[in-house]
């Protein structure tokens, strides 16, 4: 009996600049994968990359090798700016059963010596409150929620300590450390590079730095003992500049909101406001002066409604001068028929900011916008502790330079944030983050949603099966 043919053929683990190179030319050529390989073991997959992704932009290339790279010891802000890649898979470490004791708060580059004490002393205020208040929290829930006699005491200990974690976080700031790993294309690790060269942030351009360092050289864990010390991806490493289109389109944006928008109409703060633009010139003026203004999206698009068409061409135009032949368009000219201006703490934004199958902004961080108390901290008596220690971090941002402040702002403080999206997405969204297993603060914002689309969409909305944040099960996990 003559055997079959393999059809399906696994390939081990290759240098990710090699995988791209073999199978490109495995696309292009007769040959087998093993013929493909066996070529680019004898060819130098550096320069074909240089010439046909660098040069030449044939940008598919690139998505045919990934690598995994993980960030140890970043911030929490630094994290969230790494994860901003619509096409990236990753995770960052769980705030949960961190000792932050241990591990000191991420100080921001910018700071002088000064001022990098008055950061260290409130930080590890902030820590010592939040300590305090989770194990006071945990304490309660021990005695509102005796052990059902089907639990085993550790899965119960676990479940109590997560709940009380749900409160205490809140006390977390933006300068906590966080690890985060993450796979990626050679296209979008090549992006975010780009993205991160330009940050505001001090800390995210060094890191941008240290990534082109890290693919030049190799890999800094092996899985194979003994396997070849070739560069993770050298040509990746030299080629990755930074996004300058990117970073004069936000300056200029900022610049021109400065100097023409009218005085804010002082609209009463809205959660959840649900916009479904029509528009699509104006949607895209909103969105792009949405991130450079601490205007809601609403008053930015109804706005450029008013506005002449002359006016609105201002914007656009600002927003494509100088783009050169391979820079992408900012990513406020992409759409979707549902717009969700969104009001939330930052600790709700870090679990919600996620969902990639959507298109997300963010204004910059700010105390302008107020904070919440967790109601299980007030139901421990430590609602005046709780405050204190967050009116005490605010105003030690008051003190230190923007945007370097931000890294003290704790995950209490509500900013704005824009998620644009199609029903399928607004559906996933709603239902997975209103479960009784979720923070309440997202659980609330996702229901929010879900009621904005009922009112906006009722045949559509009523489809959406999410759970009311007012039905809890405190110990399922």
């Amino acid at each position: 009996m003559v055997e079959k043919p393999k059809r399906v053929l696994a390939l081990a683990p290759m240098p990710p600049e090699a995988c791209a190179y073999a199978l490109a030319r495995y696309s292009r050529s007769p040959d087998s994968i093993r013929e493909s390989l066996d070529w680019v073991r004898r060819h130098d997959s550096s320069r074909f990359l240089e010439h046909y992704y660098f040069q030449y932009g044939h940008a598919s290339i690139a998505d045919l090798g990934h690598l995994a790279l993980c960030f140890e010891g970043v911030s929490e802000l630094a994290a969230t700016e790494i994860e901003d890649e619509p096409l990236w898979d990753g995770q960052a470490k769980s705030s949960r059963y961190q000792d932050f004791s241990r591990a000191p708060a991420v100080i921001p580059p910018e700071l002088t010596p000064a001022q990098t004490q008055t950061y260290l002393r409130i930080a590890a205020q902030l820590l010592a409150t939040y300590s305090r208040i989770h194990e006071a929290v945990s304490r309660l829930l021990a005695e509102k929620l005796p052990r059902p006699v089907d639990m085993p005491e550790d899965a119960y200990r676990r479940n109590l300590a997560a709940r009380a974690y749900d409160a205490s976080r809140y006390l977390l700031f933006l300068g906590v450390p966080t690890n985060v790993g993450q796979v990626t294309s050679i296209r979008t690790l090549e992006k975010q590079i780009r993205r991160l060269a330009v940050s505001e942030y001090a800390e995210l351009r060094e890191l941008a730095e240290e990534i082109r360092a890290a693919l030049a050289a190799p890999p800094a864990c092996a899985w194979y003992e003994g396997s070849p010390a070739e560069a993770v991806a050298p040509t990746l490493a030299r080629f990755a500049e930074p996004d300058e289109y990117q970073r004069s389109v936000r300056e200029r944006l900022r610049e021109w909101a400065r100097d023409h928008l009218p005085p804010p109409r002082g609209e009463a703060l809205t959660a959840v406001d649900l916009i479904r633009p029509l528009n699509q010139e104006a949607d895209a003026v909103a969105t792009l002066l949405y991130p450079v203004t601490d205007r809601p999206f609403r008053e930015l698009y109804e706005l450029a409604l008013e506005w002449s068409p002359a006016r609105r061409r201002e914007v656009l135009e600002l927003a494509v001068a100088g783009r050169g032949e391979r820079d992408e368009l900012p990513r406020a000219f992409r759409s979707a028929p549902y717009a969700f201006d969104i009001v939330m703490d930052i600790g709700a934004w870090r679990d919600l900011h996620r969902h990639r199958r959507c298109h997300q902004y963010r204004q910059a961080f700010t105390d302008r916008l107020g904070y919440d108390v967790p109601p299980l901290v007030a139901e421990a008596g430590l609602q005046r502790e709780y405050r204190d220690a967050i009116e005490a971090a605010l105003a030690a941002t008051a003190a230190l330079p923007a945007p370097a402040a931000h890294y003290l702002l704790p995950f209490a403080m509500r900013s704005r944030f824009l998620f644009k999206m199609d029903f399928a997405e607004a559906d996933y969204i709603c239902r997975l983050r209103t479960g009784v297993k979720g923070h309440f603060s997202y659980r609330r914002i996702a229901w929010e949603m879900k009621l904005a689309l009922e009112r906006e969409e009722p045949e559509l909305g009523r489809l959406i099966q999410a759970t009311p944040p007012w039905i809890e099960d405190p110990l399922r996990r």
